[in-house]
């Protein structure tokens, strides 16, 4: 520690002796300068204020229908990307500064100070958006900022309309393709449906289940049948067991109960049940129906037994005209109920072949069935896909659209000047106020720079210590220097001068320092 303040002290003898040297350099770099910063031009900041308004009523009220963009990050984004060169190069157009400019690099050079002076700062968190310039004429300023305002204005967001048209286009052309496709996948359908109508069911079963559906019926058809033939076999042993009781009575009876009346009460109602359930089928199926057609078939059946019936009791009643017995009635009623045991006979029998062809005939599809069922499932896969698509864009489409018109109703943002563009009566720059007194620091620092150096260069032993420490020889001894009265009055004289040059500095620096304050003061 007492070497380096032995080495300050040192120091500071050195720059002593040249202090005339650093008091001059401190006066001469205090008026250049003085000289510099008065000289520097006045510059004017003209502003304004936008506000971005990107908050509309029918963006609620549309949620979920229409694609609404993020205008906020496209505010946010624009206010960033304003200050581009192609942006300049308008604004240089609009506000007339190319006219100044006549060389090509004297044009860029004018772009490129724009872009550094021209600033768009936000302020707060509101899209509230400050746009300034600074320029030695405040009427320039005010134009160049006005031109800004113009270009944000009129900016690049009402793309977003563009870019919706685009999409509309985009999504009608593929529209236009899925509908293509879909309009094949259904003729693809229904060729199919058509190729292979008979594997189809009205309930949608497949072949395994149609065919147990068929063994079904044709287990319960056999069934019926057999049932039927014992109801028969047992009417026809109950009527011949009447024949030979009153073989004449009863024949005598029924001929002529015939002949008094050859209605078929139990035919009409057979027929009609089957028209019944006829009906009942072909709302449900086809004329092609396999049920429809057995239904027909056994109509007609039961039509050509009646008429039968019909010939048998007339030619009966006409060949025994005598009147009936009481006893003939239970031979009546026999031998109707064989004519209907009979007939349902008969009925059953066609029922039992038709569901063997169908078993058989289904046994026979069975072995082809995957196969067709795999391509149904293909064909109705990619039908669905088809759909599935083109609906999405059916519906995107119908968001574009009504994205669209959401944008020419509400606007995608409303730009309002809160503050319009404005010059400073007062220059805001330079702050010579502020750059006055760095100037004087600054001489300060170089005057005491140069009695620092000029010291180093012309270095001087003040004491034996560093001449022995610098020399590494053997000390003899030191002669002292007695300065008598002269010299001291001399060496007097001499500080109070450096001391009044050095005051004097400062005093004439704050004199002028408050003349400059008055004088702002009385211009502002």
């Amino acid at each position: 520690m007492d070497e380096l303040i032995r080495q300050i002290l040192t120091a500071a003898r050195g720059m002593w002796r040249y202090r005339w040297l650093g008091l001059l350099v401190a006066w001469i770099v205090t008026a250049i300068g003085a000289f510099v910063v008065l000289s520097v031009p006045d510059k004017y900041e003209a502003s304004a204020r936008i506000y971005v308004d990107t908050q509309s009523i029918l963006k609620p009220l549309m949620a979920g229908l229409a694609v609404q963009p993020n205008v906020e990050q496209q505010v946010v984004m624009l206010s960033r990307t304003l200050i581009s060169r192609p942006n300049v190069e308008k604004l240089v157009r609009m506000a007339d500064l190319d006219l100044k400019a006549q060389s090509k690099a004297s044009q860029d050079a004018l772009i490129d100070g724009l872009m550094k002076n021209l600033k768009i700062n936000t302020v707060g968190q509101d899209n509230l958006y400050l746009l300034s310039y600074r320029d030695t004429s405040p009427e320039q300023a005010k134009k160049v900022v006005q031109s800004l305002v113009s270009i944000f204005v009129e900016s690049r967001l009402g793309d977003t309309r563009k870019d919706s048209t685009a999409a509309k286009q985009f999504l009608d052309e593929q529209i236009k393709t899925y509908l293509a496709k879909l309009e094949d996948a259904e003729s693809r359908l229904k060729e199919f449906k058509l190729r292979n109508i008979e594997l189809q069911s009205a309930d949608g079963t497949d072949m395994a289940g149609q065919i147990s559906a068929v063994s079904a019926q044709l287990n319960q058809a056999r069934l019926d049948l057999h049932e039927a033939e014992n109801a028969r076999d047992a009417a026809k042993h109950q009527l011949q067991v009447e024949q030979a009781q009153n073989a004449d009575i009863t024949s005598r009876s029924l001929l002529q109960e015939s002949a008094m009346s050859t209605a078929t009460p139990e035919l009409d109602a057979r027929i009609e049940a089957q028209k019944h359930s006829l009906d009942d089928l072909l709302q449900r199926f086809t004329e092609q129906h396999p049920d429809v057609i057995a239904a027909r078939r056994l109509i007609a059946q039961l039509e050509a037994a009646k008429k039968k019936r019909i010939d048998e009791l007339r030619k009966a009643a006409m060949a025994n005209p005598a009147p009936v017995s009481n006893s003939s009635l239970a031979y009546q009623e026999l031998n109707r109920l064989l004519a209907m045991s009979e007939v349902q006979v008969a009925a059953l029998k066609a029922r039992v072949v038709e569901y063997e062809a169908r078993f058989n005939r289904a046994r026979a599809l069975v072995k082809t069935a995957p196969e067709i069922e795999a391509e149904f499932a293909q064909l109705n896969r990619n039908y669905d896909i088809n759909k599935k698509h083109y609906d999405e864009l059916v519906t995107r489409r119908e968001s574009a659209t009504l994205s669209g018109d959401l944008d020419n109703a509400a606007g995608v943002a409303d730009f309002r000047l809160i503050d319009p563009p404005r010059a400073s009566p007062k220059p805001v720059a330079p702050n010579r106020l502020l750059l006055l007194p760095l100037a004087l620091l600054i001489a300060l620092g170089a005057g005491l720079a140069v009695t620092f150096a000029t010291s180093q260069l012309r270095a001087v032993f003040y004491d034996a210590r560093s001449l022995r420490e610098v020399a590494s020889l053997p000390l003899v001894g030191v002669v002292s220097l007695v300065m008598d009265d002269a010299n001291v009055r001399r060496e007097k004289t001499d500080l109070r001068r450096f001391l009044v040059g050095s005051f004097g500095l400062i005093a004439v620096f704050g004199i002028g320092m408050v003349v400059f304050s008055i004088m702002s003061g009385r211009a502002g």
